[in-house]
């Protein structure tokens, strides 16, 4: 009886916990998560690698990430089309996207598809490359 007790009590305490946690927690930014967007590194008019990335969109204004989910497919679209158009290309390397290229393109592209300010600012969170050779010579 009395492990019973404290198994409940136990229960109760970290219930209680959890609530007054998130109380004093303070409003953390909105962010919404994008990952496994292949975009295809071309150079010398030839598809040379793929570099996976994976995004974090700072979401500001009204936008929520429920709102934002329903405009996901859309972001990831405008964005591979940018990437097809203008490749985010390293000059020296084939297994390396440029980030800023990414983060501007799509700050555009989400001004158009989900309204300005619904999205502050773009991260890229990792890279990874399909082929894991660089830029080959000769």
């Amino acid at each position: 009886m009395l492990r019973r007790d404290l198994i409940a009590a136990t229960a109760a305490f970290s219930a209680v916990a959890t609530v007054a946690s998130a109380e004093d927690a303070p409003a953390e930014a909105q962010t919404l998560n994008i990952s496994g967007v292949g975009l295809p590194i071309i150079s010398g008019g030839r598809l040379r690698n793929y570099v996976f990335v994976a995004l974090r969109l700072h979401l500001g204004g009204s936008a929520t990430p429920q709102t934002m989910r329903t405009k996901e497919a859309f972001l990831r679209d405008a964005l591979v089309r940018a990437g097809h158009r203008t490749p985010f290309v390293v000059a020296d390397d084939w297994t390396r996207i440029d980030a800023a290229a990414v983060s501007a393109s799509l700050m555009r592209s989400a001004a158009t598809i989900a309204g300005r300010g619904a999205v502050t600012r773009v991260e890229v969170v990792s890279q990874a490359p399909r082929r894991r050779t660089g830029v080959q010579t000769g």
